[in-house]
Formats: structure tokens, sequence, C-alpha cells
């Protein structure tokens, strides 16, 4: 728990704050987090309740506080290839597709919600290894800017790395040192070829052009059914005709989407 205790109505009117603003359906196991992560919030304003501080947010004058209250809820912990799996099918799709990149246009993939961007930087190095310097490009969307500001930086804990190829580490990362040490900082090459977008997937979407492979893992289960259709609608848009479309293990599409067909667990395909 945070310094102030925090009230079931105010837990509730959170609740519905970030269904709202993202679409998010927040449990009541997670009263807890609320409090712990809002109170510095109350602290730094010098508010005695989370009513107070919720008025704030409310009131339309303090969009910039409304954006940290939204980091602050919705970031989730990840780590460099998550689910070995997808990043083999990404391998083997790219591979496939490499003939055809020369004379037209660039393999491009979206982390739809990349938080402070390991999945996205995954995903790079397996295309700078496949796709060389044929056209390819990556984007990472969230709707925390804190995160993807993190993010840009592609300066990580090294325990994030557990899972990255040696051989990757190598080529793509470089480790600290001195004051450094315990960290590895993305290569600033490979930096350059992901993009960072904030991107609520709750609304409509920017114009962000056509994707080979769209990846987003581990969070509809934060989202009801209703919301799970109106997202997965909006990111399968983009999607080009024989794409996949990549979902966290513990997720499912069924009765949530017919835009993509099943291929393998926690894969699905757009018809070509």
């Amino acid at each position: 728990m945070g310094a102030y205790p925090i009230s079931e109505p105010e837990f509730a009117q959170f609740q519905r704050f970030i269904f709202d603003i993202a679409g998010i359906t927040m449990s009541d196991a997670k009263k807890a987090l609320v409090s712990g992560r809002l109170a510095k919030r109350l602290a730094h304003h010098g508010m005695a309740s989370y009513a107070a501080y919720l008025g704030m947010l409310s009131s339309g004058r303090h969009q910039d506080e409304v954006q940290i209250a939204v980091d602050l809820l919705t970031t989730n912990e990840t780590y460099f290839f998550r689910e070995a799996r997808h990043f083999e099918l990404l391998k083997a799709t790219a591979e496939a597709a490499r003939p055809n990149l020369r004379t037209g246009a660039p393999f491009r993939v979206w982390s739809a919600a990349c938080s402070s961007g390991e999945e996205p930087y995954s995903i790079a190095m397996v295309l700078a290894d496949t796709l060389g310097n044929t056209p390819w490009e990556v984007v990472g969307s969230d709707i925390s800017t804190r995160v993807l500001a993190r993010a840009r930086t592609g300066h990580y804990p090294m325990e994030r790395a557990a899972h990255v190829p040696p051989d990757y580490l190598r080529r793509f990362c470089l480790k600290g040192i001195a004051e450094q040490q315990g960290t590895l900082l993305v290569d600033r090459t490979l930096r350059s070829r992901v993009t960072f977008r904030q991107v609520n997937l709750n609304t409509a979407l920017p114009e962000l052009g056509a994707f080979d492979m769209v990846f987003l893992r581990n969070v509809m289960i934060y989202f009801n059914g209703d919301t799970k259709r109106q997202v997965v609608a909006r990111v399968t848009a983009p999607l080009k005709p024989g794409g996949h479309f990549v979902i966290g293990h513990s997720e499912t599409l069924n009765e949530i989407s017919d835009a993509v067909r099943p291929v393998m667990p926690s894969v699905y395909k757009k018809a070509a």
C-alpha cells in the first residue's frame, strides 16, 4: 500500500478512469498497485486523498498529469526474446519474403504494445540478422510516453537480456562498464531502425502504413470482450493479406475476430 489509504469508491473511480482512457479492465486485485503507484503523485501535489487527485485529473486542465497517471497505471515489465517460438516464426517469415524485398516495399513489423522497447529491439535483431541491408522497418508503439522515452534510449538492466542469443548480444548490444556495469545498450545502428510512436489502441489509430507482421502480446488479458474485439479490428486492419498476427500464449481470439485465422497456438494469419 502507498502512504495514503485508498477507499473502495476511490478505487472504483480509478478503475473507470483507466477503462475510459485505455480500455483496460483493472481487477479488484490491483487496488494495492493503484495506491502504491499514485501515492507519489498525491505527495507531489500536497493532496490528502485519491478523490482530490481524481478531481484534478477530471478537471480537463491538467492533461500532463493525466498522461503521468496513465503511464503509472499501464506500465508492464517485459524482457528480450519473450516466447522464443514467435521469433523463430519471424525469422522464417522474413527469410521467405527476402527475394521480393529488393524491388518492393520493405518488410515491416509492428510491436503494438511495446512497453519499454525490448520486444521491438528483439524483432530488429532478428531482421538485421536475417535481412541485413535488404529493406526492413520496425515500429514500436505504446500508450505510455514514459516507457517510450525509456525505449528510445535502448538502455536496459542486463537481466532483461537473459534470453538474447549470445551471438546477437555480441553483435547488437554494448555491455556496460564502470558505473554502467550490469547494463546493456542496444547498438546505435540498430536503434536507428526502430521508430517509436505513442498510440492508444482504444481509439482510432494514426496512419502507420501496412505491416507484414503485427505483435500484440500479453495485452488483451487487460481488456473485456467488447474492447478486445474493437482493438483487434483496429490492429489487424493495417496487416497485409497473408500477414501474421501474434498474441500471447495465454490469450485467444476465439469469438473475437474473423479477420484472421489461427495457424498455430497464439499465431494467426490474415487471408491472402
